[in-house]
């Protein structure tokens, strides 16, 4: 990383006793920063096979998906953001079944009309960090929570928590579907017309993961044609999302600019991953968001 470029970053690797220092053949542990650039990353691991560790940036690691099957640790930002991302995913749930959109943009008195969180059915797909916050802020609407994930075990507070294949099944009975997993070949444009026909029609999807969760086209037609009763979108596909795109004028839609962890959030909260991870390469224990390269993130 540029020393000159992110202050707050050299700081944190000094607030733990390491040092940034120049690239050359003694450095064995890496801050990049960069998601836009893997094939950057993976010309500089050629170069530097001394290299032992590699904090990457975000808490989806799939540009990385290739790099990160290399025999060395990278860890990544998942749980970082979770507070910020929780609260944006409860903030656009709410908006959506409040009718937001419609009553921000009349002139008129209009209709009544709202849904309720509470002791409503909300699906989360995907059980990391984001979701474990989003339980604990949905809990006080007494909220029956499924959790989809992909690793074994049971979240706390969730009602149940079942695997991928259980998807299906799932879907029909939610009030609130919610995207919270990791872009991988499994869940790329997983959620397209045949699952959106699955979802009741007085349901809403939030999608707070990745654009390419979604098949765009496919979610168009489910918000025009009242196959759901809406969506929010803080991440799209493609992305940035053109200005004219069809999405922007579909029915009972929330976009926001991929906005739920900002700049400012962002790097006081990667500020201390990096923390506890430069710690962790010293001391050899205590490694925080390790990625699994089976799984993918």
């Amino acid at each position: 990383m540029e020393p000159k470029t992110f202050p707050e970053y050299v700081q944190a690797v000094e607030d733990v006793g390491g040092k940034v220092v120049p690239l050359d053949s003694s450095v064995k542990g890496l801050i990049w920063l960069d998601y836009s650039q893997p094939q950057a990353l993976e010309e500089l691991l050629d170069k530097n096979p001394q290299i032992e560790w590699v904090q990457l940036p975000f808490a989806g690691v799939d540009a990385f998906s290739e790099i990160i099957k290399r025999p060395i640790r990278f860890t990544s930002a998942k749980g970082s953001y979770r507070e910020p991302v929780a609260e944006h995913a409860l903030a656009l749930s709410l908006s959506l079944m409040r009718i937001i959109p419609e009553r921000v943009k009349t002139k008129t008195w209009g209709r009544q009309f709202a849904e309720s969180l509470y002791d409503s059915q909300v699906l989360i797909f995907g059980g990391g960090g984001i979701t474990e916050e989003l339980i604990k802020i949905l809990l006080p609407f007494r909220a029956k929570i499924t959790v989809i994930r992909k690793r074994e075990g049971s979240l706390e507070g969730a009602t149940q928590t079942v695997g991928f294949d259980q998807l299906d099944a799932m879907l029909p009975l939610a009030d609130l579907v919610i995207l919270a997993a990791a872009l991988t070949d499994e869940t790329r444009y997983l959620f397209d017309s045949t699952k959106f026909a699955l979802m009741k029609p007085s349901a809403y999807l939030v999608n707070i993961a990745r654009g390419p969760m979604v098949k765009t086209d496919d979610l168009i037609d489910a918000l025009n044609a009242e196959v759901i009763a809406g969506a929010a979108v803080d991440v799209t596909d493609p992305e940035p999302l053109p200005d004219g795109h069809p999405l922007w004028n579909a029915k009972n839609i929330i976009i926001t600019p991929h906005s739920a962890d900002t700049r400012k959030q962002v790097v006081r909260l990667f500020s201390e991953r990096i923390r506890e991870n430069v710690a962790a390469f010293q001391h050899g224990t205590g490694w925080v968001g390790v990625v699994d390269p089976e799984f993918g993130y």
